[in-house]
């Protein structure tokens, strides 16, 4: 009995030993974790981040900078909202409630040219290129095919002008109806690609001023904000005939029966500039070590992002209520290298969503100057501005200083070769990659604003 219970007693000090050394083992894991924090986080001002954005597979970086657990590696602990509309996204930048957000590239550049509320913001980060597209009613694409040249297998052939929309624009004229398109605010991409694609064909879009903000002065077509998930919905309604919108809400038409995507962004412009990672000044001037390794985190997810082989994780990620929420299959008809047009027509597009590859990432002054262009054109500036204004102006809230330095600190670490940053004064080339032909050189803004038909005119 007494040798029993001398067992019994070593077994329980063995278990207690037991116990305690795997405690202590997890206790100086613990302390071996909370170290390489501290060690991440030595230089950055404020690891706490809340970001904004609204449901578009182009807010993927975020959402990835975070699964995949960039921000964390950069010492940043981040929240990732979604945002309402994009004027919700712009008021919590400004007010300080949002750290930083994703936002449509004109939004930072016409808060700092003086259209809408105006504010010092900062772009060191462009999110993607490409990704949009324009989808009509199915009673507006039955009505364009007649105008629609077809291929030996009779589907339409790409890319489709809006010569083809401008008859059935005058029949609904004609029957005493308003052609209305939505686009998702005054200062997005999507404002100015549907003008650039309407007003090529010599359909006038209509003209803002100083007065009247609406935008559809002379207009042919009648185009008012909606917001992006709402899009679908409001097709089907037939409150618009059609809509420019980031994915996945063209696909979602398709998807659900009610619409054509007739045109991407990519055949407006090829790799045109989408949306951009901003912040205030204020808050880049206090916190300058955080907005680098932001950066960082964010060229690390745009660069995963164009790995083909993570494309569908990306669906699976973006697929997430927290996220776009959208149905996988949905999301992966653009994210995965295709898009499809009318149901059935699905057709190879590698580039529609592009991330990182053709230096996406890099804040390009030329890029920043075309919405400058398009806001002075169409009237959102209201007065004529002097050549050197356009650079000053776009100088002013583009930093690819701030790209540059993240990004050499990750040739450095080894996480990006140097081949990936780009030799450039911040100005890409002139080029005709426009769905009209039409020439663009950035360091000449009035001559390209004036070599439109359709706009506004400067000496």
């Amino acid at each position: 009995m007494r040798l029993q219970l001398t067992k019994a007693i070593c077994s329980v000090a063995f278990l207690l030993m037991l116990f305690a050394c795997g405690k202590e083992k997890k206790e100086t894991k613990m302390v071996k974790d909370t170290t390489e924090i501290e060690i991440n986080t030595s230089n950055i001002e404020k690891p706490q981040l809340t970001f904004g954005f609204i449901k578009l597979t182009d807010m993927a970086p975020l959402a990835i900078a975070k699964e995949k657990g960039f921000f964390k590696e950069e010492g940043l602990f981040v929240s990732v909202k979604a945002q309402s509309n994009w004027k919700n996204v712009l008021d919590r930048v400004i007010d300080g409630q949002l750290d930083g957000s994703h936002m449509l590239a004109g939004q930072p550049i016409a808060a700092g040219a003086g259209f809408g509320r105006q504010a010092k913001l900062i772009t060191p980060f462009s999110m993607d290129l490409n990704g949009n597209g324009i989808t009509v009613s199915n009673d507006v694409w039955s009505k364009m095919k007649p105008n629609i040249s077809k291929d030996k297998a009779g589907n339409p052939i790409h890319p489709i002008k809006a010569d083809a929309l401008k008859p059935v624009i005058k029949e609904y004229k004609s029957n005493n109806i308003p052609f209305k398109m939505g686009m998702v605010f005054p200062v997005s991409t999507h404002n100015y690609e549907i003008r650039y694609w309407l007003a090529a064909a010599g359909i006038h879009p209509g003209m803002y001023t100083a007065d009247n903000v609406h935008g559809q002065i002379d207009a042919e077509v009648l185009l008012s904000v909606t917001p992006p998930p709402q899009m679908p919905a409001t097709l089907q309604s037939g409150t618009i005939h059609g809509y420019c919108v980031g994915e996945p809400w063209n696909q979602q038409a398709v998807f659900k029966g009610i619409g054509v995507p007739v045109v991407t962004n990519y055949d407006i412009w090829k790799n045109n500039p989408e949306k951009v990672f901003v912040m205030t000044k204020k808050f880049v001037n206090e916190n300058p070590n955080t907005a680098v390794a932001v950066t960082k985190a964010l060229i690390r997810a745009g660069k995963w992002l164009d790995e083909p082989k993570n494309r569908k994780e990306a669906v699976k990620i973006l697929s997430m209520s927290q996220y776009v929420g959208a149905p996988e299959e949905v999301l992966a008809n653009s994210m995965t290298g295709t898009f499809e047009f009318e149901k059935g027509d699905k057709r190879s597009m590698p580039d529609f969503n592009v991330f990182y590859k053709y230096n996406a990432t890099y804040p390009f002054y030329s890029d920043g100057i075309w919405f400058l262009t398009q806001m002075r054109r169409w009237g959102q500036i209201s007065e004529a501005k002097p050549a050197a204004w356009y650079e000053k102006t776009i100088k002013d809230i583009y930093r690819p200083d701030i790209w540059k330095k993240a990004a050499d600190i990750l040739v450095t670490e080894g996480k990006i070769p140097s081949t990936d940053i780009p030799e450039t004064d911040g100005y890409k080339p002139a080029t005709k990659d426009f769905i009209d032909g039409t020439r663009y050189d950035a360091k000449d803004p009035i001559g390209y604003i004036n070599s439109f038909s359709i706009g506004n005119k400067d000496k």
